[in-house]
């Protein structure tokens, strides 16, 4: 459904070190750099991240959160670790989320800007 997702955040450099790190794992790496905006993907760059004037507040309340695709369980895992490890803060271990489904496999991790990231695999296919 979408083409790409765009958020802004404070510090393109804290956030660059935040995701290059996080998304690396899950087999997404930077591949655009222009006028303080990066953009991550596989094939294309399909996440943008500009530092702007006036981001948009974090709210935890919200329910606004972003999830990538993980290639398998590992990636998950090592998602989560290079989130935190970058900056980021715990907002779920990874692990299956029986909740959802039997075989969703997730970690959940809050950027530097307050933005809630989840990555995802679907076990037992």
């Amino acid at each position: 459904m979408f083409d790409h997702i765009s958020i802004g955040v404070k510090s393109l450099e804290r956030s660059q070190q935040f995701y290059d790190a996080a998304l690396a794992p899950l087999g997404y790496e930077r591949l655009t750099n222009f006028d303080g905006t990066v953009g991550y993907g596989a094939e294309r760059a399909q996440f943008w991240v500009s530092q702007v004037e006036r981001p948009v507040p974090a709210d935890r309340g919200s329910g606004l959160h972003f999830c990538f695709v993980a290639p398998n369980r590992e990636a998950v895992d090592a998602f989560y670790a290079a989130g935190l490890a970058h900056g980021g803060e715990d907002n779920g271990k990874p692990g299956i989320r029986p909740d959802y489904s039997q075989f969703y496999y997730a970690a959940f991790v809050i950027d530097p800007d307050g933005y809630r990231l989840e990555a995802y695999f679907q076990t037992g296919l």
